[in-house]
């Protein structure tokens, strides 16, 4: 261990939230395969939390809602996370990493990139690195594109891949239902299909929307239900049609606004308030249509430990 890290003695836990895209603007395919985009990310109330304890070497357990579909060796972001930061800090990464999973899987809400989050700042703790607050984020965005905002957390524009983040002004608390589908979805797959459905087409550079970044500084949930956005929706519906049913039955039971998180499966549905949002769980777990519905608000915070 180096000589500056000052490692705690017992475990260490952080709580990271799931979020939700109120805009996915997505640019044409960049050289490097990935895409520009402008996204308005705000952290939804769905946690997971990532135990760090002492340990010879590295390893990974997890429980919880769909906990076996979680890889436990070195593809989980956690993992990563971990190797990361110990090799910048000349430590060798023993460590036990234990995820306790509430947010769905492969579903659109960057489960994996918060337990990324998590897991860096956990270990962080453990080890007593003093990582600063921007070497935590160069890392994040090393791993992935969503990490750095499940770091940070409450709402924000990312721009790049999507890592570069703008803090967003949000002026109240949004109500919001999330219907967890039956399997998940890969993001390249559906990235694929949106190069697909969009080939031979002239593809703006993505740009915030200022209605959208409008809506959420005044709090007003009508006004953000009138401009969410996410340009990859088509290619989630395309890939698995059965969620346009999710998407009507939410509607139907009095959602503002539905639509595709993220690159999905999960479907969002903005509402008025907690009744509301009571209401369209229900109607949507009614519908048939998917295995769970869950009640969340934004905006949260970010990795914290607790």
């Amino acid at each position: 261990m180096s000589g500056t890290a000052r490692p705690t003695a017992g475990s260490v836990t952080v709580r990271v939230p799931a979020k939700v895209n109120a805009q996915l603007a997505v640019g044409a395919a960049r050289p490097d395969g990935f895409h520009d985009l402008a996204n308005v990310f705000l952290a939804v109330g769905l946690y997971d939390e990532v135990t760090a304890a002492p340990a010879d070497e590295l390893t990974i357990t997890c429980s919880g809602p769909d906990a076996a579909q979680v890889p436990l060796d070195t593809g989980n972001l956690a993992a990563r996370a971990a190797l990361a930061l110990a090799a910048r800090h000349g430590i060798a990464p023993g460590v036990h990493l234990h995820i306790t999973k509430d947010i769905p899987v492969a579903g659109g809400m960057a489960g994996g990139s918060a337990d990324g989050a998590a897991a860096l700042l956990a270990c962080d703790a453990l080890w007593g690195t003093g990582a600063t607050r921007e070497e935590l984020l160069a890392i994040c965005a090393e791993l992935g594109s969503d990490v750095p905002f499940s770091l940070v957390g409450g709402a924000a524009l990312g721009v790049g891949r999507g890592e570069q983040l703008t803090p967003v002004e949000v002026g109240g608390t949004f109500h919001w239902v999330f219907a967890v589908a039956d399997g998940g979805l890969s993001t390249p797959a559906v990235y694929g299909e949106f190069d697909r459905l969009t080939a031979g087409r002239d593809i703006p550079a993505p740009t915030a929307s200022e209605a959208l970044l409008d809506a959420l500084r005044s709090g007003d949930s009508g006004a953000l239900a009138a401009t969410l956005s996410n340009d990859l929706q088509p290619a989630a519906l395309s890939l698995r049609p059965s969620l346009a049913d999710t998407l009507a039955a939410g509607t139907g039971a009095g959602a503002l606004a539905a639509l595709v998180s993220g690159s999905g499966p999960t479907t969002a549905f903005l509402v008025a308030d907690e009744a509301s949002a009571r209401k369209v769980a229900d109607a949507l777990l009614g519908s048939g249509t998917c295995r769970n519905a869950r009640i969340a608000v934004s905006p949260a915070p970010g990795a914290t430990v607790v």
